[in-house]
């Protein structure tokens, strides 16, 4: 495990809050120079604690008012692969994650859609097709709040 000072945790709540911030500009918050915050970052994400820098896209802004969490219990293990259904799923654009998890379900997807009838028109075209696909669970999000940073930060 890595070993992390107070500067580090700074710099990782802040670029957790909004990673296109500058090594520079985040120095002159935390009393550092460009150059050393660069290093720190550096630092972090050859530790692998810090990895990518991603954009947070509004689904609803885009027309995806409806966010799903299906979690998919496969009908017949052994006979479809794992890798089969993850390459099958992953293919749907309005799957945005595929988790395979442990559980009542072996996989919890994060799916988009434009209203409850064109959801409806992906579970049963697309995600009810796919190979090995059996029980499905819908929970339709409601709101969601981002949490500041990872615990214990």
């Amino acid at each position: 495990m890595t070993e992390l000072d107070e500067i580090d945790r700074q710099i990782i709540r802040a670029l957790a809050r909004d990673a296109s911030q500058s090594a520079s500009a985040l120095g002159r918050r935390f009393g550092l120079s460009q150059p050393a915050t660069w290093r720190r970052i550096r630092r972090l994400e050859q530790a692998r604690i810090l990895s990518g820098r991603r954009l947070r896209l509004n689904a609803e802004k885009l027309g995806f008012g409806v966010t799903v969490f299906l979690g998919v219990k496969l009908a017949t293990k052994g006979r479809v692969s794992l890798e089969d259904f993850e390459r099958a799923v992953s293919a749907i654009p309005e799957v945005q994650t595929v988790e395979h998890v442990l559980g009542l379900y072996d996989y919890r997807l994060r799916v988009v859609a434009r209203d409850l009838p064109d959801f409806e028109r992906v579970l049963r075209r697309r995600i009810m097709t796919l190979p090995g696909a059996g029980e499905v669970e819908a929970n339709v999000l409601l709101s969601e709040e981002r949490l500041p940073g990872p615990l214990g930060l």
